[in-house]
């Protein structure tokens, strides 16, 4: 599981015409499920999520975590983060699909929410415009095969 997180002043994702999810202080998350992934991928992503100190402290170091700066999430899935470009026209043989993913996305918000934290969302497989203000900016990727 991969996921693109950005801290954000603010963020929101649009779906014909109508925001469905919009966030103040937060990260912005792509999140991407590959073929191999399974439950545990997906609580290990939630968890690095929660647990990722990159908000500022009175020193201004990144050193508070998510839950202690107030933020909230917004959680878009992202199945292009699994795209081979070794051609110029990229596959995505190893995203997986939906009947795989849906559940695992549907996981790692749920992980999120259980651990206190506002999580809005896109909607799996839509065409949707992602709008960010980003905060740094500050983008950290997350591979659950390097964790």
């Amino acid at each position: 599981m991969r996921a693109v997180i950005t801290r954000v002043k603010s963020a929101s994702v649009t779906i014909g015409g109508e925001v469905a999810g919009a966030i103040g202080k937060g990260f912005l998350v792509l999140l991407g499920v590959s073929v191999d992934d399974a439950e545990a991928q997906a609580d290990k992503v939630a968890d690095r999520i929660c647990g990722l100190r990159v908000f500022e402290d009175d020193a201004g170091k990144m050193n508070v975590s998510p839950a202690d700066a107030g933020a909230e999430l917004l959680i878009v899935s992202q199945f292009t983060l699994y795209a081979d470009v070794k051609s110029r026209r990229p596959g995505f043989t190893r995203a997986a699909r939906p009947e795989t993913a849906v559940p695992l996305y549907e996981r790692v918000i749920a992980r999120c929410r259980e651990r206190g934290f506002r999580v809005e969302t896109g909607r799996f497989g839509a065409e949707m415009l992602v709008e960010s203000v980003n905060d740094g900016p500050v983008t950290i990727l997350v591979d659950t095969e390097e964790l």
